[in-house]
């Protein structure tokens, strides 16, 4: 969780830029008062209404797309016990997501349905991306599920209204089996995942927990004629003339006809761009 500004310099390249730190934090609140103040004003907009899993299966019958993830993945120097405390924060969240409706022209956003992640709600202390290291923070670890959601979206005709991503690369590759690059961020509440239902369908998350997973899927009252296929167009490791390297790929999207499996689309999904806190090609350890 957490994002870095970048600016380009004479040469084109991205360079790191300070700000201090009441700049910084100023900054945040700021930002932070103009989303509740939007929130406010498109308040009916937003998602809220929620379905038990009983209604999930009689009401919405179709799965659109289905994803699982890893809550305990091998990480250099990062103790157990902020894993332990980020599967309680999920199911903290899981609890405030699950069965959430999103009907046309309506948006998902993850913070008003979450709220601010605080200890009186039962959070834990878990890990938080920030500046190119971690840190604990109190809810650290919903990321997680922002990537998750954000995964499943990208294979659905929901369309992606907000989402921001980590500018920096801090851990070697370690079981990944998605594109680098294909998640989502957060930080309360003014980086968020945004999700906007453009159909004239409805659709509802399901997310849980099982056999230390986290699990989601998107389900709809009405079967979807394409299937869509995320992919890595490019991926590489760049030398930069400050001494570091940076690693770049574009991932792209597919809509395919379920019949006549035609490619009716291949879009640009994101462009990313991440500064390496390690070697490239450094092996996991």
């Amino acid at each position: 969780m957490g994002f870095r500004i970048q600016r380009k310099s004479i040469l084109g390249m991205n360079e790191k830029v300070h700000r201090g730190t009441l700049r910084l934090f100023f900054g945040k609140i700021y930002f932070q008062w103009k989303r509740y103040w939007v929130w406010f004003l498109e308040r009916k907009s937003f998602a809220t209404t929620k379905i038990s899993f009983q209604e999930i299966q009689e009401r919405f019958p179709v799965s659109i797309f289905k994803h699982s993830s890893p809550i305990y993945r091998k990480l250099r120097d990062v103790p157990m016990y902020l894993q332990e405390n980020k599967r309680v924060n999920l199911s903290i969240a899981i609890s405030k997501l699950d069965g959430v409706i999103l009907r046309p022209n309506q948006v998902f956003s993850f913070w008003y349905l979450v709220g601010k992640p605080t200890k009186h709600k039962g959070y834990l202390p878990g890990m938080q991306l920030r500046n190119g290291s971690f840190i604990e923070r109190t809810g650290g670890g919903l990321c997680q599920m922002a990537n998750l959601i954000y995964w499943m979206t990208l294979h659905s005709p929901l369309e992606v209204k907000e989402r921001w991503r980590h500018s920096f690369d801090i851990f070697p590759d370690s079981e990944r089996t998605l594109p680098f690059g294909s998640g989502a961020t957060l930080s309360y509440n003014y980086i968020d995942l945004q999700i906007k239902n453009t159909t004239k369908q409805s659709f509802v998350l399901q997310l849980w927990i099982e056999d230390d997973f986290l699990k989601g899927e998107w389900f709809s009252d009405v079967e979807n004629p394409f299937i869509y296929q995320v992919y890595e167009s490019y991926h590489g490791f760049h030398a930069e003339p400050w001494g570091g390297y940076t690693r770049r790929n574009t991932i792209r999207r597919k809509k395919i006809s379920k019949d006549t499996k035609e490619i009716l689309e291949d879009v640009l999904v994101t462009e990313n761009t991440a500064w390496m806190m390690y070697e490239p090609l450094l092996e996991s350890k």
